[in-house]
């Protein structure tokens, strides 16, 4: 199905505003002009909003949940997620009261309220299904809907979280169940670069990239969207465009390639980003037959392995530094022999050309080659080829391979 061909619920447009986007008055007024302007476009807005600001600030997620562990650490999940909620709560009320100050009628929704029910993993929790009938009435009284993100609720009624960058999650599966013409996610960046820009100075925004790609720029690092939001968005052929509250940039747009739109889509560059994710440990373990099950014992512990390497006698693979501990205690409990490497970086490459062309590992090889930056091991996919290399080496490499593919001159 091309985008033209599914169906789309006459011009529902889903707006998710992030932290930043919430975080002041000024800021707020400012999203609420882009949903006006949507208004003034002839589509039929529902807000999605995260918790204002970040870390630190008064009413984000973070400071509340520092609160409550200042006087009890160890709080049950399921009152810590009603905690948890309480923050796009607050921006949720906040905002429809914006809206109502400058003439509109709006009405705040939890995620309950709007329809998102799911299991009770609290804290992380999984969509069972969408109800989004409530929505739609308010859409019939010409009520602007006000959601808060991040949030669903049990078929028992009990609050749950979806986990990090849950409010984007939020916003696709709105977008899906209403079968939305798009899902716009604001933020405080103009769209998707080729690469961070904090490290590579002439990055530059994609006018346009496939799910698949920003799917894997997320998971190997970049932060642009949560891939859960993208899974959905994708699930349900539903665009994405990566805007900012702040400017007129036309952002990114996320879409599906196909045929029939290439020439609109499709780029001549042979890679459409870069990412890296720092922290990284590799793992190289001595095995014999007998130890072949320990995959599955690390799976148990919720270990999630990368950069996977298998060979007769050993396997190599990376993990978050954040799980060595539970890592080494496995291992040293079923006495499996094995060395580590702290301090790494995966680089990775992100491109839908790439796959099959012949010759691209052997230009990343020779690149970072000849700039003094051992790679420790490699792994690719259809449309990603990943490096090991030496954290402190990382930022290097990402410029010289935004350099070796020219990104800077990105159609």
């Amino acid at each position: 199905m091309t985008y033209n061909e599914r169906v789309v619920n006459t011009n529902i447009l889903v707006q998710k505003f992030g932290g930043t986007s919430v975080s002041t008055a000024e800021r707020r007024n400012m999203a609420v002009s882009k949903v006006v302007d949507a208004i003034e476009q002839g589509f039929i807005p529902v807000v999605v909003v995260s918790a204002i600001g970040r870390s630190g600030d008064p009413y984000a997620t973070d400071t509340l949940i520092n609160f409550a562990k200042s006087i009890y650490k160890d709080m049950p999940k399921r009152e810590l997620d009603i905690l948890m909620s309480c923050g796009e709560i607050i921006s949720s009320v906040i905002f429809a009261n914006t809206l109502i100050s400058r003439g509109y009628k709006a009405k705040v929704f939890t995620g309950g309220q709007a329809g998102i029910i799911t299991d009770d993993n609290f804290g992380d929790a999984e969509i069972i299904r969408v109800e989004p009938q409530y929505i739609l009435d308010a859409l019939n009284q010409n009520i602007i809907p006000v959601v808060a993100g991040f949030q669903g609720m049990t078929v028992d009624g009990d609050v749950t979280t979806l986990g990090r960058g849950g409010s984007d999650t939020t916003a696709a599966l709105l977008g899906e169940a209403l079968k939305a013409y798009a899902v716009e996610i604001y933020t405080d960046v103009d769209g998707i670069m080729t690469a961070d820009p904090r490290i590579v100075a002439n990055a530059h925004i994609l006018k346009r990239i496939s799910y698949n790609e920003v799917f894997q720029l997320a998971e190997q690092g970049a932060k642009v969207i949560h891939p859960r939001a993208v899974e959905i968005a994708m699930r349900g052929n539903i665009p994405l465009i990566i805007k900012n509250t702040m400017t007129d940039s036309p952002g990114t747009i996320i879409t599906q390639y196909n045929n029939v739109y290439n020439n609109i889509y499709e780029s001549d560059n042979l890679v459409t980003g870069i990412a890296n994710m720092n922290n990284r440990v590799q793992i190289i373990m001595d095995l014999d037959k007998d130890d072949k099950d320990i995959f599955g014992k690390i799976a148990e512990a919720k270990i999630s392995i990368d950069l996977i390497n298998v060979f007769p006698d050993k396997k190599i693979f990376t993990i978050s530094e954040f799980d060595l501990a539970k890592l080494e205690q496995l291992l040293n409990e079923n006495q499996i022999k094995y060395e580590k490497r702290k301090n790494c970086s995966k680089v990775s490459i992100i491109g839908n050309r790439i796959r099959g062309v012949p010759g691209v590992m052997a230009r990343i090889i020779k690149s970072l080659s000849e700039n003094g930056i051992e790679i420790y091991q490699t792994a690719d996919s259809h449309n990603t080829i990943s490096c090991l290399v030496s954290q402190d080496k990382a930022d290097k490499a990402v410029k010289v391979l935004h350099d070796e593919f020219k990104l800077e001159n990105y159609n």
